[in-house]
């Protein structure tokens, strides 16, 4: 073997480090990037209605990370489930329950620095779990899908059923949770425009919850 065979070899073998990043590598971070200031911008905003389009850019771009990481059962879950399904209950629940379009100066409870140092602490201790559980785990990306349709699906519907249907469920309840609270709401301010208080038990109160 020449010695330029063998060169190549040895640096065909030997494993990259942090200073000679592949291509997946470098995206996965720049779309992390991306991913964390749209998080940032969803928490942040004071319109309710582009914190809910901010969410879709932070869920979408989590798909794409699983996509990234040949985790393409998830990524479609991801798309599917939270893209597809909760973002659309958001914006639904902020057109029945009438949530002003502009910016929403209540929408601050003046609680940030509370709410800053919870967000760290589930931060920390969720890196914390996921780096003791994997630290010795390495997904090759070269090789056969780990995350493959198969053995997510498998796992998902074998181990995870119960807690799959109570998400269900909990949307469900949100859902019929945003249609009562619009309703009743409805009914105050007709009786506010005819001047009679609701009772409870009324007529008109009845009729606005059904």
């Amino acid at each position: 073997m020449s010695p330029a065979a063998a060169l190549a070899t040895t640096a065909a073998a030997a494993p990259h480090g942090f200073l000679s990043p592949t291509g997946v590598e470098i995206a996965f971070l720049l779309v992390g990037l991306v991913t964390f200031g749209a998080a940032l911008v969803t928490v942040t905003t004071r319109q309710l209605v582009h914190a809910a389009l901010w969410l879709v850019v932070t869920l979408g771009g989590l798909a794409v990370e699983y996509l990234l990481l040949t985790a393409e059962f998830i990524a479609w879950m991801q798309v599917l489930i939270y893209v597809g399904s909760v973002v659309v209950l958001l914006l639904f629940g902020l057109m029945l329950t009438k949530a002003p379009i502009g910016r929403s100066p209540d929408a601050d409870s003046a609680n940030r620095w509370a709410a800053l140092a919870v967000a760290v602490a589930a931060a920390a201790a969720l890196v914390w779990v996921v780096v003791d559980a994997f630290r010795t785990t390495w997904i090759d990306l070269g090789g056969a899908p780990s995350g493959s349709t198969k053995v997510t699906g498998a796992s998902l519907f074998q181990n995870w059923v119960l807690p799959f249907e109570a998400l269900s469920v909990l949307l469900l309840a949100a859902l019929v949770g945003a249609i009562v609270l619009s309703r009743k709401a409805k009914a105050d301010a007709a009786a506010a425009t005819t001047g009679t208080p609701a009772v409870p038990g009324s007529r008109s109160e009845k009729e606005g919850v059904r």
